[in-house]
């Protein structure tokens, strides 16, 4: 079933036990799963090595990642046996066994990263796992679901049974690439001696090279891969790696035969022509004409990256968001061009508040900035050094602007200066105050500002899911008192609901008069919610984020049902992801 923001992930078939159907003559049927309020999640054990078939994400719009440059046909005619080698002339080139890393344990990571743990798939189903990553349509609407799974992507992990280690770090660095999570990708691939890349990781190591305008990067990879994949763009790269080497004579040979193969169209060659200029020993002089050239490929636009040329806004506007995010990511981009990138990638996730802030650092000291973008940097300056509580606050409505619904990457980038502020007896700015806070997971800082907020309205309701100290549950009259502060105050209580039921905070008969109430069956059943049931049990965490991911596959928080938000908040808390769960929570209340 395609899991799409026009067609809820449920179908509302609740399942319920010989008891329930006794007694539904007196009473509605429940909406709770299982088990609900009970100390432990107990779902049912499916026998050994039973998987159910993945829910098949929507697929990508056409353009949304796209492959590196034409390749030629294989011949079908086999390669001749090379010569034997000399084995003592083999052994000087050779890493020492102790310098070779494991395929069993694969990540850029020297430690866990962001608390995930190196075994969160060590006893998945591996092949599944792939799977999973495969079908996985990204990037997903929330901020911090994305966080969590790029933090689970890039750690350091232990290799599942049934899949090659190279493989899996393949299939991992691709989903991150379509996150828009560039670096990250080119580090887990990076992770890999050469010696042991596969046919589908040279593939994605190119994409992810080509992503961050690495073409250096390629060349470590380029002998293997032409050899491996056959493959023209690693040609193409041996060229470019002779001419960045300062070799121009073979640069300008294997351009010829690039040329004369008529590997990839000319807008290709000549960018490749332009990054062999920029090798010593160059003079070769390239201008890049995008005239005619029907649309932008990873190839170009990696080259292109790489080397400073203008990628026209129209061609960038015929691919995915990826794109757009890599681009973020770069630092041979104009800063002018960038801060627009930079804080659409701070509200995916692919930023930090600090580096969102770093940037707007460098607009204060660049004399050519844009004028607006320098009234930004000005007022972020003022918000975090004014003398007076009053004039940092003013300087923050200076940034949100006065929509009635503020940006949310403007609430990443004034979450510490937010931080800062003295708590006020009443504030009519508390629900942007406590929603810039939770954007970069300042949940004390946000829980000080409980007793200024309005009851009952969206800061109320975020700092209830957020606060990391809470332990009384919420009965459901505590809980109706919201209406929330904007928008579709009922679709604003079901998410409020879902997430208090996720984090256990409401009792089993207060959750249950409220899923009657609102509609929100949290107990009805598919091959998704079975699927993360029994990774649970297992205690497979790596499987819990993919499959909460996997119900976020949505254009935005609209599209994400109230159930599943409960599923997810469920199972992330079970599996030890507290402050993930909380952080998603009070997510879907800031932007719903």
């Amino acid at each position: 079933m395609p899991i799409s923001s026009k067609r809820a992930v449920f179908l509302t078939l609740g399942l319920v036990s010989a008891a329930a159907l006794a007694s539904a003559q007196d009473r509605p049927e429940s909406l709770l799963p299982p088990g609900f309020g009970d100390p432990a999640p107990s779902p049912t054990p499916a026998p050994a090595g039973s998987l159910p078939p993945p829910s098949v994400a929507r697929p990508d719009p056409p353009g949304a990642v796209v492959q590196p440059l034409p390749v030629d046909t294989p011949s079908p005619t086999p390669s001749p046996t090379p010569s034997p080698v000399d084995p003592a002339i083999a052994a000087q080139y050779e890493m020492p066994g102790y310098a070779r890393r494991s395929l069993d344990l694969i990540g850029p990571a020297g430690m866990r990263e962001g608390g995930v743990d190196a075994a969160a798939f060590a006893t998945a189903n591996g092949r599944f796992a792939e799977q999973l990553m495969r079908r996985l349509s990204a990037p997903l609407p929330s901020r911090w679901m994305s966080i969590l799974l790029r933090r689970t992507l890039a750690a350091r992990l232990v290799k599942p049974e049934a899949v090659n280690g190279a493989d899996f770090a393949a299939e991992r660095a691709w989903l991150l690439l379509r996150m828009g999570e560039s670096a990250p990708a080119r580090a887990v691939v990076q992770g890999v001696d050469t010696a042991n890349y596969t046919p589908k990781l040279y593939q994605v190591a190119m994409n992810a090279m080509l992503a961050t305008g690495d073409a250096a990067g390629l060349c470590p990879l380029a002998a293997g891969g032409a050899a491996v994949t056959r493959e023209g763009g690693w040609m193409v790269a041996q060229a470019m790696c002779a001419g960045l080497e300062g070799q121009s004579a073979e640069a300008t040979a294997a351009m010829r035969v690039v040329r004369r193969r008529r590997l990839g169209e000319d807008i290709d060659r000549k960018l490749a022509e332009k990054v062999i200029g920029a090798g010593a020993n160059s003079r070769r002089a390239v201008t890049i004409e995008w005239g005619g050239v029907d649309r932008l490929t990873v190839w170009r636009f990696g080259l292109a990256n790489a080397t400073g040329v203008a990628i026209p806004d129209e061609m960038l506007d015929g691919v995915g968001p990826q794109a757009r995010l890599w681009l973020a990511q770069s630092p041979m981009l104009p800063l002018a061009e960038r801060l627009p990138l930079a804080e659409r990638a701070a509200a995916q996730g692919v930023f930090s508040n600090v580096a969102l802030v770093d940037l707007y650092g460098s607009v204060a000291d660049d004399d050519s900035a844009p004028n607006a973008a320098s009234a930004v940097a000005n007022d972020l300056r003022t918000a975090y050094t004014a003398g007076d509580a009053g004039g940092r606050l003013a300087a923050l409505r200076q940034i949100w602007g006065s929509e009635p619904r503020t940006r949310y990457d403007r609430l990443v980038l004034t979450a510490r200066a937010a931080a800062r502020l003295p708590v006020a007896a009443e504030s009519e700015d508390g629900d942007r105050l406590v929603a810039s806070m939770l954007s970069a997971g300042l949940d004390r800082s946000a829980a000080r500002w409980r007793s200024a907020v309005t009851a009952g309205g969206d800061a109320w309701a975020m700092i209830l899911l957020a606060d990391p100290d809470a332990q009384s549950s919420i009965s459901y009259d505590d809980m109706a008192v919201y209406g929330g502060s904007g928008g579709d105050s009922r679709r604003k209580q079901q998410m409020l609901f879902a997430g208090l039921a996720g984090l256990g905070r409401m009792s089993a008969e207060d959750a249950e008069r409220a899923a009657q109430a609102l509609d929100v069956r949290i107990g009805a059943q598919n091959s998704w919610t079975r699927a993360m049931d029994r990774a649970v049990e297992r205690d497979q965490p790596g499987m819990v984020v993919l499959l909460a991911a996997i119900g976020m596959q949505t254009g935005d928080w609209r599209g994400v049902p109230p159930q599943a938000l409960y599923r997810i908040i469920s199972a992330l808390r079970a599996v030890g992801f507290d402050g993930e769960a909380r952080m998603i929570a009070a997510e879907a209340i800031a932007r719903t």
